[in-house]
């Protein structure tokens, strides 16, 4: 069984994006080297020493910059009062909460070497997580401690530095923001640069003393940065504080010496950077400015210290706002009298009335005993298991054409409200976004809409079989088939001959993840799964069905450059005594001795994977990427379980 340690809420860490970022680089992605800045000195690459050359590594720049240096750094109109004004009044104005933009902000000359040295300075990471894609700098805030060798070679790019985080631009932001004042101390900026497939997805950057978050834009200063090439930040609205709507309400797309920013306001300020769909290079300096520090002008005691309770404090009052998850992790109650057949099928015979039912879905295959054993060791033994061509091929071959007709006769739901019955979106956005059948109606997103479905209306047993009966679309029918099949008692009988265990609860999803829009950010189970009161196991079986046509090809999503794929992961090597509530999962992919990743499967078509899933063991599904060759389709299953062991042995007593 697997047994890792994981953080209470790593899909709410959206809310106030990490405080420690886990970096998960997957599936043979190709690492950069990383050039950080550290302490005094900054590894540039391709540089080699000049013999003969004098020693002048004590030298420094000349750093000190009066108000006159500042002022000619920025493009004029910055420091007009009628243009700060005017900023001001569109940033209170603005929805979906307080942001703004500033045009050609920094002299053009300035900027424009700028970026000539970035690129041909700094070397840039490959960052992957289930969050993000990002090709990134290190951390720039150590350039006034860098010698003359490595700043000469960075003079633009200090200039820049000093002069966003000079008191004169820091009073300018605080003033068209109307945020309070900012340190100057406390510096956070790093340059990012965005390719194709780059992305980020919905977050609200509430970490820390964090008060400010701000962009400055440097793709090609010649050319026009186009909305379809992606990479623009979208805002997006909150139906209430920390839970953001499914859709975006903004969409900013970057230009150069285009400066975004906004207050960072908790539970508020969820944002996200589209991925980038072409092959051009959307460079970027990210960065933010903090609450004031101890010394400085505007420093409040316990400020920090308030903001950062703030924050721990809605993450222990989460399990307020799982009331807006959707779909939820509700397993429906296995009916006493159905129990007992799965408590009595101690022979693992099954009747010829079942094995007529379930070989209408089933491979047979693997309904032969022997392999049925087979299957049954391997989960004993790895707690995993995966069944390829599950299905019965005319079933499949059925199931496929019509999923096939789909993807290229209908359009897909490019937001929410172009989603219709039987299907729904899940939400909210910095959690999880994908297309979903449960069996039961769909609702209005809105706090009204969720308030009946949770607490007024009627609570609805999932069925399948009636969307089978009265969908029009050939693929609902198929799906919600075999959604029904998956929830039958023949199918739970042959799940207990290959895990040994009972169910005793069960959860059926039918899933679509559509390109470009859809994903699951890393959860995991409740601490305990055991219900009160029963002989439960705490853990999960869990079940994927993949059913992606277009991985019957395996250079579609093999390489997992598309995302799609699904991960499991364990924190702290395993340990449960390091089990901690807010530790985020660290993982580096290059450690060999990095056995974090548990299980990693990319999309494939017919193929059925079996899991025991702890409390501990982390899950995601990989955002699907604009370019990938289709949408993810798959069956995901749970169900709370008991021993078959416990069973025969109470049965054996009792005689």
């Amino acid at each position: 069984m697997i047994h890792m340690s994981q953080p209470e809420n790593i899909a709410g860490l959206g809310a106030r994006e990490r405080t420690k970022f886990f970096s998960i680089y997957v599936l043979n992605a190709s690492l950069y080297v990383c050039h950080r800045i550290k302490s005094c000195t900054l590894t540039m690459p391709g540089k080699r020493p000049v013999e003969g050359k004098e020693d002048d590594s004590n030298k420094k720049l000349n750093t000190v910059y009066n108000k006159e240096d500042i002022h000619s750094y920025f493009n004029a109109q910055v420091w007009k009062d009628q243009f700060q004004h005017d900023i001001k009044n569109e940033v209170k104005d603005s929805q979906p909460f307080r942001w703004g933009t500033i045009k050609e902000l920094v002299d053009d000359t300035l900027l424009r070497q700028v970026r000539k040295e970035v690129l041909s300075e700094i070397a840039f990471t490959k960052k992957e997580t289930d969050i993000y894609r990002v090709y990134q700098s290190g951390d720039l805030a150590n350039l006034s401690g860098l010698d003359w060798d490595d700043l000469s070679r960075l003079p633009s790019l200090y200039k820049l530095r000093s002069a966003i985080y000079s008191e004169e631009f820091r009073d300018v932001i605080s003033k068209i923001t109307g945020c309070g004042k900012l340190s100057g101390s406390k510096t956070d900026m790093s340059i990012n640069t965005y390719t194709k497939g780059c992305h980020l997805l919905t977050h609200d950057d509430v970490i820390g003393s964090r008060r400010v978050s701000f962009i400055l834009y440097l793709p090609d200063p010649d050319k026009t940065w186009k909305s379809h090439y992606g990479g623009g930040l979208r805002l997006f609205p909150a139906i209430v504080p920390n839970v953001p709507k499914t859709d975006y309400d903004v969409k900013l797309t970057p230009q150069f010496n285009q400066m975004a920013f906004f207050t960072v306001q908790p539970g508020l300020s969820f944002h996200d950077v589209e991925e980038v769909r072409v092959d051009k290079q959307r460079l970027s300096i990210q960065g933010w400015f903090h609450i004031p520090q101890p010394g400085e002008a505007g420093y409040i005691p316990g400020e920090q210290e308030e903001t950062t309770s703030r924050s721990t404090l809605q993450q222990l009052q989460s399990k307020e706002l799982q009331e807006f998850d959707f779909p939820k992790p509700f397993r429906s109650d296995i009916h006493a009298e159905e129990l007992k057949l799965y408590e009595n099928f101690s022979s693992g015979k099954f009747s010829s009335d079942e094995i007529q039912y379930l070989t209408e879905y089933l491979n047979p295959l693997y309904l032969q005993d022997q392999n049925l054993q087979r299957l049954n060791e391997i989960f004993l033994e790895e707690s995993v298991v995966e069944i390829k061509d599950i299905l019965k091929e005319e079933f499949a071959n059925l199931l496929k054409e019509s999923i096939k007709t789909t993807e290229l006769e209908k359009k897909t739901p490019a937001n929410s409200q172009e989603i219709t019955f039987p299907w729904k979106c899940s939400m909210p956005p910095h959690k999880q976004r994908f297309m979903y059948m449960d069996g039961r109606d769909v609702f209005e997103q809105s706090e009204e809409g969720i308030k009946k479905i949770n607490k007024i209306g009627p609570q609805e047993a999932p069925s399948f079989e009636l969307i089978n009966r009265i969908s029009p679309d050939e693929v609902d029918k198929k799906l919600s088939d075999l959604g029904s099949f998956l929830r039958s008692v023949a199918f739970k009988k042959w799940l207990m001959i290959i895990t040994s265990v009972i169910p005793t609860s069960d959860q059926v999803l039918i899933r679509r993840f559509r390109p470009g829009q859809d994903f699951i950010l890393a959860t995991k189970t409740d601490k305990s799964l055991a219900r009160p009161n029963s002989d439960e196991l705490n853990v999960l079986l869990e079940a994927t069905l993949n059913l992606t046509p277009t991985a019957i090809n395996p250079k579609n999503w093999e390489s997992g450059e598309y995302g799609g794929y699904e991960l499991c992961m364990a924190l702290n090597g395993g340990d449960d005594s390091d089990f901690e509530d807010d530790d985020p999962a660290i993982y580096k992919a290059n450690d060999p001795n990095d056995d974090s990743v548990l299980y990693t499967s990319q999309c494939k078509w017919n193929s059925l994977c079996l899991m025991l899933r702890d409390p501990s063991v982390l899950k995601f599904v990989k955002y699907v990427s604009i370019n990938a060759k289709g949408s993810r389709w798959d069956v995901s299953c749970q169900w709370n379980v008991k021993s078959v062991e416990e069973e025969k042995e109470e049965q054996e007593e009792d005689k």
